[in-house]
């Protein structure tokens, strides 16, 4: 599973690299530009990230050197932004293998191989350092994801900025106000209401999405269900007034111990009066069968519930 937890631990995780050298540098330290040009094709030596910038040493260059090479091309107002300053600010759920910077709209940017530049119409007057690298706030990063990615790839987005701490919802609301009259702002207003960051992977907060899309509210991301004061499951999304659960089985559950645990919790759950319905990757493409099988237990518990109260019996 795409689990958020993941994305917020990776700004801790990336290889600092070693500090990208202009071709004119190498060239001051003695190389020759034939020897430039042997040692990047051998790529145990060089690398060459785009013209004229170069990373040395054998590993292929990682997303801090690679962004250090775009930033040193360009304008001293270019920042980082979108899925590059995204992964650094910990929600970098929106996988790109480019460097993704913004510009302010009068200022240009060379062409530059593995590098997008995103004109921004709306000032660059609040840049936040993350190791070391000037990068759009993560508010502004995740507006401009959720209203230029797809519907499905953008709610994931504002979950993981609010699952790390990075926003908050008010942050997310005054960010979305400052984008009006924007590209794609109508559905970055429609999802940033939407966004919780008590869901813990993508495929929770796709499942989520596809309940609202169906008229299917009520449902709770990590809902707690206690035991005598304590805290004994979460689920994935619990609706605690039908007492109706939907978990997502990923590859995870196939483990033989993962699923002994699995029906034990479900076993329990059922003894306390929860109906579980499983979804599975399947579901997320094509969800009419776990989108009818709920409004079916929702049907069928609110006519229980009739039946209980028309004969004097407590809910």
């Amino acid at each position: 599973m795409d689990l958020y937890a993941q994305a917020a631990a990776l700004p801790r995780q990336i290889p600092m690299g070693l500090p990208p050298k202009q071709f004119s540098q190498l060239r001051d330290e003695g190389l020759s530009a034939g020897a430039i040009r042997w040692r990047a094709s051998r790529t145990t030596y060089l690398h060459r990230v785009h013209q004229g910038y170069y990373v040395p040493g054998p590993d292929e260059p990682g997303l801090l050197s690679r962004a250090r090479c775009a930033l040193r091309a360009a304008s001293p107002l270019v920042v980082l932004g979108f899925q590059s300053a995204a992964q650094l600010h910990g929600f970098g759920v929106a996988q790109s293998q480019k460097i993704h910077v913004l510009a302010p709209a009068t200022t240009p940017f060379p062409q530059r191989r593995g590098v997008i530049a995103h004109q921004s119409v709306l000032p660059l007057d609040h840049v936040i350092r993350v190791l070391g690298l000037p990068c759009a706030p993560p508010a502004r990063c995740a507006v401009d994801l959720a209203r230029t990615l797809p519907r499905r790839q953008a709610l994931p987005v504002l979950d993981a900025a609010l699952f790390a701490g990075a926003v908050d919802s008010a942050e997310l609301l005054a960010e979305v106000a400052r984008h009006d009259g924007l590209r794609g702002v109508r559905q970055a207003r429609e999802l940033v209401p939407l966004a919780d960051g008590r869901a813990e992977c993508r495929q929770e907060t796709l499942l989520r999405l596809i309940l609202h899309d169906a008229g299917i509210t009520g449902f709770v991301p990590q809902f707690p269900v206690p035991q005598a004061g304590r805290l004994r499951y979460r689920l994935d999304l619990g609706d605690p007034h039908h007492l109706i659960a939907v978990e997502y089985d990923g590859s995870s559950h196939l483990d033989a111990n993962r699923l002994r645990r699995d029906r034990s919790r479900h076993n329990w759950l059922q003894r306390q009066g929860w109906l579980v319905h499983y979804a599975t990757a399947a579901d997320l493409y094509d969800p009419s069968s776990i989108i009818e099988a709920l409004l079916a237990a929702r049907r069928s518990r609110a006519n229980r519930r009739r039946r209980r109260s028309s004969h004097g019996d407590t809910p």
